[in-house]
C-alpha cells in the first residue's frame, strides 16, 4: 500500500497494510492519536460499516483530552483551510457554504467564532456539509448559550458526524 493514497482504498487493503500506513491513512478523518492508534490495533474491519462502527464507539469514549486534539485539526467555520492535505480539501468541501459568502456574513462569522473560542476554549465545531452559511452562523449563535459540559458532548457528535463522512471518503 502506497502510503496515503489520493482516493478511497478498500477496507482490507488497510487492514492488511503496516501500522504507521494505516495510521497515516486515518490522519486525516481525525487527528486524536488515541483514536487512530486504537483503530489500528483494532484491526481486521474487513468492512466499511465495521470501521465506522469501532470508530463511532471509540469517539464516544475519549476524553476531552482526545477530542481537543482532534478539534485541532480542523479550520474555523468560514476561514480558508491553506494546505493541500486532504484533511484541507475535506474541510473546504464541507464548509463550502462558506466559500462565496458576503464580507458581512465572513465577519459575522468570525466574531461568533472569536465568541466561542473564548466561551469554551477551542475552535467550533459542527458537520458543515450540505449547511449554508447563515444556518451555521444561526447554529454557532445558538450553541453559545449551552453550558460547557452540554457543549462538549455536541462536540463529540458533531466530530463523530465528520468523521463518519471522512472515513466514507478515505474507504470503500
Amino acid at each position: 500500500m502506497d502510503p496515503v493514497q489520493i482516493g478511497p482504498i478498500a477496507v482490507a487493503e488497510f487492514d492488511a497494510a503496516a501500522a504507521a500506513d494505516a495510521a497515516a491513512e486515518l490522519m486525516p478523518c481525525c487527528a486524536s492519536k488515541r483514536w487512530i492508534s486504537a483503530l489500528v490495533s483494532g484491526r481486521p474491519y474487513a468492512r466499511l460499516d465495521r470501521l465506522t462502527a469501532a470508530s463511532d464507539d471509540l469517539l464516544a469514549r475519549l476524553d476531552w483530552s482526545e477530542l481537543e486534539a482532534a478539534l485541532a485539526g480542523h479550520p474555523r467555520i468560514g476561514e480558508r483551510a491553506t494546505s493541500d492535505g486532504r484533511s484541507d480539501g475535506w474541510s473546504r468541501q464541507e464548509q463550502a457554504g462558506v466559500a462565496d459568502v458576503e464580507d458581512l456574513v465572513r465577519r459575522e462569522l468570525a466574531t461568533a467564532n472569536r465568541a466561542y473560542e473564548q466561551r469554551f476554549g477551542h475552535v467550533f465545531l459542527i458537520c458543515a456539509t450540505g449547511l449554508s452559511a447563515d444556518t451555521m452562523l444561526g447554529a454557532l449563535r445558538s450553541r453559545l448559550r449551552n453550558d460547557p459540559v452540554a457543549e462538549r458532548e455536541v462536540v463529540r457528535g458533531e466530530l463523530t458526524k465528520i468523521v463518519r463522512l471522512r472515513l466514507a471518503k478515505a474507504f470503500r
